[in-house]
């Protein structure tokens, strides 16, 4: 299973009010090259190709809350990518932002390392669920 890493910035964008989990659009971007966790906005991240399949920028996924004794879950629902008219990747990083952050634009939540480089072959799928269901949990706070 790939690792959660915070881009540094997250949190103080959480605090300055640059995330709304409850109403802006985040989406699931692919990179092949490893992200820094100094790394603040999309334009920061080398993205795969947008072809057969993988439209430059991403994919959304839907956002839900939930809130139990003080503690909040920020869950995301899967978002399946699938090769079409030839192969896509190769990508080994998947990226998660706010696509609705405008200052800074598009700014970045976190990303997850999947060990090694991933090709899908035309027709082939790879599915992003945060830990392991959908929705699955992308992170909490206490």
């Amino acid at each position: 299973m790939a690792s959660y890493n915070k881009f540094n910035d997250f949190s103080e964008q959480l605090v300055e009010g640059v995330h709304d989990f409850g109403a802006n659009t985040f989406k699931i971007a692919l990179s092949n090259s490893a992200p820094t966790a100094s790394n603040t906005v999309l334009a920061d991240i080398t993205q795969i190709s947008g072809a057969n399949g993988y439209t430059t920028g991403g994919t959304a996924t839907t956002i839900s809350l939930s809130e139990t004794s003080g503690t909040t879950t920020v869950n995301g629902t899967e978002v399946v990518f699938t090769a079409s008219g030839g192969s896509m990747g190769p990508f080994r990083y998947v990226v998660l932002y706010n696509d609705s952050a405008t200052s800074p634009l598009d700014a970045l939540v976190a990303w997850w390392d999947y060990g090694s480089s991933i090709t899908l072959a035309d027709g082939e799928t790879f599915t992003v669920k945060f830990s392991n269901t959908s929705p699955g949990a992308i992170f909490t706070l206490d």
